[in-house]
């Protein structure tokens, strides 16, 4: 099951003294901080959980699957995300 952006600001509203609304104002906020952060091209680093980062990819050529024709990709940013020792080991069952 996929713990939706709904079902996250449930948690927070669960375990801490909010009100819904303040733990959707929250969530949103950190969301938001997040998303910034990677927007400016800053990495993100959340201590026990992993980090992400925004890498530049640069041109290359590739292909239309449906029709085969060659073509160049444009060059984009990616976010990717290395996860902390921590949370491998409990992903993995070892701790």
């Amino acid at each position: 099951m996929t713990l939706t952006k709904a079902d996250l600001i449930q948690k927070v509203y669960e375990q801490h003294e909010l009100t819904k609304s303040q733990a959707a104002e929250t969530v949103e906020l950190f969301l938001d901080l997040a998303k910034k952060s990677l927007q400016e091209g800053d990495g993100l680093l959340i201590s026990g959980f992993g980090k992400f980062n925004v890498k530049q990819k640069q041109a290359r050529r590739g292909r239309n699957p449906q029709t085969g024709e060659e073509m160049i990709l444009a060059p984009r940013k990616v976010v990717t995300f290395k996860p902390s020792g921590q949370l491998r080991k409990l992903v993995n069952g070892k701790e």
